[in-house]
């Protein structure tokens, strides 16, 4: 091979390695903000259909419609984290009081604790430990609670990084809203990416985010909120917390009357009759919301199965943490339909032989 040869392929190698070499650098500037990135990317997808119908009813005013719908995201945002906090300070706050007091005591285990297997024994000498000596025990014990409070604070800390990130991400969010050409962009890019379908599979990927949005993030938000709403009422201990637990188990697609129903025995042990009764049926209505909230916000149905759900919310919670509940349901659900219709390859691009989301 002559040198006239050479020197085009050597200058191909070249610029190749060096293209490669900056779209690494980029990677890498950019990978501490994927999370927010990509969140705001979702919430501008789920918010398009919203700020479109609101448009005319705010003249045709741009950033006056983007605002207004940031300003809501930001309220359903803060308002709940808030009380979330509280309800730990005040909790922690309540814990701190009466162990310094003295009156801070722990029920005894029932016989049946030392019957579970592999963990009975050991649990039941634990507990029964902590409930006739509780300091002795907190004394003896001093290293592992250490180890677990230190565990408990660096959630709670990822939670608060989470939800910092979930105002970031609403605020680019309206801005994604109002920059013009957003929209045309990104079907260039599943164009270049797919094809002369790229289009088509924008599309889908535009009605795969709306339906898990409204149908599994939207329902579990509203049970959450109901939920909380109720505890914090009530006057149940460390509402904030339980709150949350409902929000995971509805974003896992699991039954949140695994937290309801403890909070209801609890109720019948401290209130009266009537006032336990009427609370265990609101919470129980709230927990069970999701059986007539998803026929009406999801209408025609998400095409999703529920281990997509699962493992999509499993595996971004392992990856990205707090945040990762909301991102991995979607980016996986997205991903599914996408392969579907890609290995259908049908001119009409739905699938049609996915299952219907469902409980």
């Amino acid at each position: 091979m002559s040198d006239h040869q050479a020197r085009p392929i050597v200058d191909t190698y070249l610029r190749l390695i060096l293209l490669s070499l900056l779209l690494f650098w980029c990677l890498s500037l950019i990978m501490p903000f994927l999370h927010v990135m990509v969140w705001s990317i979702i919430l501008a997808m789920a918010m398009s259909p919203l700020y479109n119908s609101l448009l005319p009813r705010f003249k045709n005013k741009k950033v006056l419609t983007a605002a207004f719908l940031v300003l809501i995201g930001l309220a359903i945002i803060i308002i709940p984290s808030l009380l979330f906090v509280e309800s730990i300070i005040e909790g922690v706050r309540e814990l701190k009081g009466r162990f310094a007091a003295d009156t801070l005591t722990i029920p005894p285990p029932t016989p049946e604790i030392a019957d579970l297997p592999f963990v009975g024994k050991p649990l039941f000498d634990a507990w029964q430990s902590a409930s006739e000596n509780l300091q002795g025990f907190i004394m003896s014990n001093k290293d592992v609670l250490a180890e677990y409070g230190k565990s408990f604070i660096d959630g709670l800390l990822s939670i608060g990084g989470s939800v910092v990130k979930f105002i970031l991400s609403t605020v680019i969010a309206g801005v994604l809203l109002v920059t013009p050409g957003t929209k045309e962009t990104a079907d260039k890019i599943f164009v270049k990416v797919i094809g002369p379908r790229g289009k088509e599979f924008a599309d889908l990927s535009q009605r795969t985010v709306n339906n898990v949005v409204k149908g599994v993030l939207g329902v579990a938000l509203i049970q959450a909120f109901l939920t909380g709403v109720g505890f914090l009422l009530a006057g149940v201990p460390y509402a904030g917390i339980w709150a949350l637990l409902v929000l995971i188990l509805a974003i896992l697609q699991l039954p949140t009357v695994l937290v309801v129903l403890p909070v209801i025995l609890y109720l019948f042990s401290t209130l009266g009759t009537l006032s336990a009764i009427l609370w265990s049926v609101f919470l129980m209505l709230a927990g069970l919301s999701d059986n007539f909230l998803k026929p009406i916000l999801l209408g025609k149905g998400a095409p999703v199965p529920m281990p997509v759900i699962f493992l999509g919310v499993i595996g971004g919670f392992v990856t990205m943490g707090f945040i990762g509940l909301f991102i991995g349901a979607i980016v996986l659900s997205m991903g599914y339909l996408l392969m579907v219709a890609w290995l259908n390859d049908t001119p009409d691009v739905e699938p049609q032989n996915t299952k219907v989301l469902d409980n």
